[in-house]
C-alpha cells in the first residue's frame, strides 16, 4: 500500500506536477531518491516533461509513471541504462514491453 502523498505533493490544476513534488510521489517507493537523479533521467531522455516559459520543469501523470518504470527497472531488475532504453523505445513504439520477470538473465544448471 502507498501513503497519500501530502497536500503538497499533488498535482496542480494543471494536472502537472513540479520537480519537488514528484520527487515527493516517488519517495514513497525510492527513498533514496533525489532531484539530482530526477534530472540525470531526464537527461537521459527517459522522460520529456514540459517546460515553463522560464524553464521549470512541469512533469504529467505520465512521465512520473515513466520514470517509476524506469527506477524498477534499475533497482529490482538490475537493468543497464542501454537496455532500459532499449525497452523504452519497445514501449514508445507501441510493442508490448518484456515480461519483468524475465529481464534479468540466469545461468543455466
Amino acid at each position: 500500500m502507498t501513503p497519500t502523498p501530502s497536500p503538497a505533493a499533488r498535482p496542480q490544476p494543471d494536472g502537472l506536477m513540479n520537480i519537488g513534488q514528484v520527487l515527493e510521489v516517488l519517495r514513497a517507493d525510492f527513498p533514496t531518491i533525489s532531484i539530482p537523479k530526477i534530472r540525470f533521467l531526464e537527461d537521459k531522455g527517459y522522460v520529456a516533461p514540459e517546460r515553463t516559459p522560464s524553464g521549470y520543469r512541469k512533469f504529467s501523470h505520465a512521465d512520473v509513471e515513466r520514470l517509476r518504470y524506469v527506477l524498477v527497472l534499475q533497482r529490482d531488475h538490475e537493468q543497464s541504462h542501454k537496455r532500459i532504453a532499449e525497452i523504452l523505445d519497445a514501449i514508445d513504439r507501441g510493442l508490448e514491453p518484456p515480461p519483468l520477470v524475465s529481464l534479468t538473465p540466469t545461468v543455466p544448471d
